[in-house]
């Protein structure tokens, strides 16, 4: 491009361009005119604002496909998973949780699916059914459970999920599967897990936070490689604020943020916390609810697990079941810390899950030299009532 004060052409002059097409190009039989305008600075002008027309139309198309992208990919009948269920048998049953049932079937020239159905009792959770089709239908990421469609019938509602044939992740923690797990698979897990959730955080076109991450909502394929499901709980938080306030908790005791638990604060770092926790059963075999880790005065397993990391022995903390070589411990301890670091209150302490992604990749740590001691929430001895922030001990 080339820059004037003053117009490179008078008005309304031509000027012949073939003989300097025919110098760079050999010859050619065309002739061609070129018309300047009286003004170059008006000429700048017409460009820039055809330029920005341009953007602004071209921005409004990508979210009017944002947001029919967001519509599910296929609606089932009812009767298609009756039959593929042999009416919801009990023998299709494999998981049942606090939303409903889980069933296997086959649909759609013999592809196995997973058909995940849910009680409604009254219009919000129908509404709620709805974003959830909406917000998962586009997520697709190697540790994400993909949705394959939807049937509502009623009061019933029906997710059509790919299907995980080893199930969850707490079957092989403290389940007949005790003990498959050695720590390279763990490890593979746990980082897994990590990319799964950054793809919800920062990769997808909207920030999903899930708020329900547990070890049994992270499921493992053939090749040990994790899954996360469950979206019924996830919601959106807008790009500019720092967290959402609701009256409703959604998730799971002993994997909730305290921030979360008492006061509603939403954010991404209620996920990492939930992290944390995952990190700490992973490597410990042991449910975040279990007592009486080193006396009578430790109630669960994330106050364990500091008081043996402020004491420099973390690597007891390995499962007695994890065969660790000695190097591998370094990396295991360094691992412990991270699920600590994830757990520290405020959450403003706490990493990003892209942070995490580079600290468990690495080997290093982006945090500080000493941890700052997480806030203890004994998941066994606290009751909400009614509003967030009520509670009795």
């Amino acid at each position: 491009m080339r820059y004037s004060e003053t117009p490179f052409f008078q008005s309304n002059q031509t000027t012949n361009i073939t003989p300097f097409l025919n110098e760079s190009q050999g010859s050619s039989s065309n002739s061609a005119l070129i018309v300047g305008v009286s003004s170059g600075a008006g000429f700048a002008i017409i460009i820039l604002a055809l330029w920005l027309w341009h953007q602004k139309m071209k921005k409004s198309k990508t979210i009017e496909e944002g947001e029919s992208a967001l519509q599910p990919d296929k609606s089932y009948s009812y009767q298609q998973l009756r039959l593929s269920t042999n009416d919801f048998g009990e023998e299709y049953r494999v998981g049942k949780g606090g939303f409903g049932e889980v069933f296997k079937a086959i649909l759609d020239d013999e592809n196995v699916v997973a058909v995940k159905r849910l009680h409604v009792d009254h219009a919000r959770v129908k509404s709620e059914f709805e974003t959830e089709v909406r917000l998962t239908s586009n997520v697709q990421h190697r540790n994400l459970v993909r949705q394959l469609g939807w049937c509502i019938e009623g009061s019933e509602l029906f997710l059509i999920l790919e299907y995980i044939p080893q199930g969850s992740l707490d079957n092989f923690l403290w389940g007949d599967k005790r003990g498959t797990l050695n720590w390279e698979k763990r490890f593979n897990i746990i980082l897994g897990v990590a990319r799964g959730l950054a793809h919800l955080h920062n990769e997808f076109h909207v920030k999903i936070i899930h708020r329900d991450i547990k070890l049994n909502n992270i499921l493992l394929d053939n090749d040990f490689q994790p899954k996360i499901c469950d979206f019924g709980l996830a919601r959106l938080q807008p790009d500019d604020q720092t967290h959402v306030s609701t009256r409703r908790l959604a998730g799971t005791l002993g994997y909730m943020a305290p921030e979360y638990a008492i006061n509603g604060h939403l954010s991404e770092k209620v996920d990492i916390y939930s992290f944390g926790i995952v990190v700490l059963e992973t490597i410990s075999g042991r449910r975040c609810t279990d007592e009486h880790f080193s006396g009578p005065d430790t109630s669960h397993l994330l106050e364990h697990a500091w008081q043996m990391y402020e004491k420099g022995m973390h690597v007891d903390l390995i499962d007695q079941a994890l065969d660790v070589e000695e190097h591998e411990k370094i990396n295991v301890m360094k691992t412990i810390e991270i699920g600590l670091m994830c757990t520290q209150s405020p959450a403003s302490l706490r990493p990003t899950i892209s942070e995490v992604i580079l600290m468990l990749s690495s080997g290093l740590s982006l945090g500080p030299e000493k941890l700052v001691k997480p806030s203890f929430i004994d998941p066994r001895r606290v009751i909400y009532i009614g509003a967030i922030g009520s509670q009795n001990k």
